[in-house]
């Protein structure tokens, strides 16, 4: 198993607790030096707050551990394709890298724009991505039956 892997499967296991809470099952973890350093799932029914989403949870968690704005030595690993809104916030955070599970061909931020990220921030996009798109086929049709 690859590094990579290994923190896209902790992200996988963020968004199983989510989608035991019936929120759409979305998780991230952000990783300094070889350590995750924040994880989250997405809250956004819990919380009654459509801000709420993994990758944001996650930056605000990971800005306070490291105790400044910038990520830029961080990788953000999330189950799938940022938002625009999350797009964003990874762009004003200047998270160095993210890597994404599955495309989101509905609301992903690449629909809008690629430089939603910052110009710095690499991207690697497909990484487990079967898994993670299952996860949400599946969450998904259990809502509508």
């Amino acid at each position: 198993m690859t590094t990579d892997e290994k923190y896209m499967r902790e992200a996988l296991r963020e968004a199983r607790l989510a989608a035991g809470k019936d929120e759409t099952p979305v998780g991230a973890v952000i990783v300094h030096g070889g350590r995750i350093i924040a994880r989250a799932h997405n809250l956004t029914e819990t919380l009654s707050d459509a801000t709420a989403h993994a990758e944001m949870q996650a930056i605000t968690s990971a800005m306070s551990f490291i105790g400044g704005k910038y990520l830029n030595s961080c990788t953000l690993y999330v189950t799938v394709e940022p938002c625009p809104m999350c797009a964003g916030a990874c762009y004003w955070a200047q998270l160095g890298r993210v890597v994404y599970g599955a495309a989101d061909p509905k609301r992903g931020y690449s629909l809008i724009a690629q430089n939603l990220l910052h110009p710095k921030t690499t991207v690697a996009q497909g990484l487990l991505a079967d898994e993670c798109g299952t996860l949400m086929s599946n969450f998904f049709r259990k809502k509508r039956t």
